[in-house]
């Protein structure tokens, strides 16, 4: 009977726990039934095998009392017949088997006994694993969610990196704008520096000349010419 033993183990672990410990639960979900398959077809086997043993202990039994029913009709035949010794014989044969009777009835008593809960041991079995089939479908279903969710967890993830990207991007963009509008105006003021000083550089030249035609203009004026 040590399969009973088993079997009320398996029913009595507690499933979830066991699925919250596992890392893929699909996975263990077939492996649960699978044992269960395995555990059911040896139910099934010592279920049938009890109830043989049923089976032939109601044979003895109905043999032994039809012996013993058969033995009361001869004892009463040599009663009728006036042979009181063998109605004596067939009296006392008749008590041995009533006696191998009553041991009979207790060994097919517990026999049936014993072919009764095997038979609701494989009806129980049976079921649950049929439940347990339909939530294997129902933890399939959410898993196949969860893995979807998770996915787009993670691609939301990814548009919130893209995001970050993009204002960094968008940092980086307007530093460059910065510098390129810092280098502009440094152009334009080295542009002015270089523009004033060509002015004074050709006021150098202009103030002489301006001077030396004035002086030259005073001598003509001077000398008559």
């Amino acid at each position: 009977m040590g399969i009973l033993a088993r079997f009320k183990n398996i029913m009595s672990a507690n499933i979830n726990a066991l699925l919250d410990k596992a890392e893929d639960p699909e996975k263990m979900v077939d492996q649960i039934l699978r044992d269960l398959q395995e555990e059911l077809g040896e139910v099934k086997a010592e279920t049938a095998g009890i109830m043989a043993d049923e089976a032939r202990a109601k044979r003895e039994l109905d043999e032994a009392k039809s012996e013993a029913s058969k033995l009361q009709s001869y004892a009463e035949k040599a009663i009728v017949a006036g042979n009181d010794d063998d109605a004596r014989l067939f009296l006392q044969k008749k008590q041995a088997k009533e006696e191998e009777v009553a041991q009979m009835q207790q060994a097919y008593q517990l026999a049936a006994d014993n072919a009764a809960k095997m038979q609701q041991m494989y009806q129980r079995l049976t079921q649950q694993i049929d439940e347990m089939e339909a939530k294997r479908s129902s933890i399939k279903a959410k898993m196949a969610v969860a893995k979807t969710q998770q996915k787009i967890n993670e691609m939301g993830a990814s548009v919130k990196n893209a995001a970050g990207s993009l204002s960094e991007f968008e940092r980086m963009e307007q530093k460059a704008d910065q510098m390129l509008d810092r280098a502009n105006a440094m152009a334009s003021l080295n542009a002015q520096d270089q523009d004033a000083s060509l002015e004074a550089l050709m006021s150098q030249y202009d103030s002489p000349q301006t001077e030396v035609e004035d002086e030259l203009a005073a001598l003509k004026k001077k000398l008559g010419k």
